[in-house]
């Protein structure tokens, strides 16, 4: 069979990824240009660490809160430790996702979807047979607050699924209406700024798979993007994921550290702080050992709740640069642009 083959794109168009069907090499499709492929071997990303142990001790949580702040403004990531999320709830939601891939085909196409509206989808790349170049990946994505409103819709199969992938993501919403409240203080404007509109937003999961991959040097997970959400924590079973650096455009690769869960900041904290705290860009790159999976928990205000820079930020000196925009207004744009030809949510609210 040559690359690029038909019969690969009809097999992928009801659900049968290459990625599943064992290839010895990537599809042409699959396959991005010279200059944007990775390297096999990328510098290691320098990423903070930040102990949270402090965090709700009066006498600590100021250092906290600052090394927070220090993590947003330099390169909107860190990863955190001492969250009060065991390592047997970690380990539990990783091992079900693993489940939920392992099905047959037929049972996850159940699911499979390209309206992006929807509550509870499954696909691979971005938006299937859609895009451009197709991306080394499977997803299943569901929202998950208010829990008892949407676990009934989440996948039956593995038997496991919900119980154990909604205990990891109600332990992951309490801590990020933490983290949150500890980045609102950290930009002056108090804890308790968005607390109730983050209380009553949404918490979307996107549970990603990606395969292990024969040519690893032609493909690619995920393109480079920013998340939309306030601030996204992600929990993966291996490293695999990749920050730009902002000063000169280079890619270094997330280490691995055990029981860690990282942290993004996402376009609406961008927003907010009027640019003072970036959404941080990144990509996934993919390996031929293993399958690598990653559980993002997206939180954000409510579907069409709209984020605004805080007045608080905005001066003469310092004006607005940024326009208001809901998470709705972010499905709108996701349905009409292509991510992939590096279109960005967060360049299309900023002011010119």
């Amino acid at each position: 069979m040559e690359r690029g083959d038909c019969d690969e794109k009809k097999a992928f168009s009801i659900g049968e990824t290459p990625q599943e069907k064992g290839l010895s090499h990537v599809p042409r499709s699959y396959e991005i240009s010279l200059s944007h492929r990775p390297s096999l071997n990328p510098e290691i990303a320098n990423v903070a660490v930040v102990d949270l142990v402090g965090l709700n001790d009066p006498n600590q949580r100021s250092m906290v809160v600052k090394n927070i702040g220090y993590a947003c403004r330099e390169s909107g990531v860190f990863q955190i430790i001492n969250h009060g999320i065991s390592q047997k709830v970690l380990d539990e939601a990783l091992g079900t996702a693993f489940g939920f891939f392992d099905l047959p085909t037929t049972e996850k196409a159940k699911y499979m979807s390209n309206d992006v509206h929807k509550p509870v989808r499954y696909g691979t790349s971005i938006k299937d047979g859609d895009d451009k170049i197709q991306y080394w990946r499977m997803f299943l994505k569901h929202y998950a607050h208010p829990l008892n409103e949407w676990i009934q819709q989440w996948p039956d199969k593995p038997h496991d699924y919900r119980d154990k992938m909604g205990s990891y993501v109600m332990k992951a919403r309490r801590l990020a209406i933490e983290i949150m409240g500890a980045i609102t203080e950290s930009l002056g404007i108090g804890p308790k700024y968005l607390e109730n509109k983050m209380e009553d937003g949404m918490q979307v999961i996107a549970v990603n798979c990606y395969p292990k991959c024969p040519e690893p040097h032609l493909a690619l997970g995920l393109p480079p993007h920013s998340d939309y959400s306030c601030i996204t924590i992600v929990l993966h079973s291996s490293v695999g994921l990749e920050i730009m650096d902002a000063a000169d455009g280079t890619w270094h690769l997330v280490p691995e550290l055990h029981g860690a869960l990282l942290v993004h900041v996402g376009d609406h904290v961008e927003v907010l702080s009027n640019g003072q705290y970036k959404s941080m860009v990144h990509r996934v790159t993919l390996n031929n050992e293993r399958t690598r999976i990653s559980i993002a928990s997206l939180h954000s205000m409510g579907i069409d709740e709209k984020m605004e820079t805080a007045q608080e930020l905005v001066s003469d000196e310092n004006p607005k640069k940024y326009k208001e925009s809901s998470f709705r207004d972010f499905l709108d744009f996701l349905t009409q642009n292509d991510i992939s030809e590096g279109k960005s949510f967060i360049e299309s609210l900023k002011m010119k």
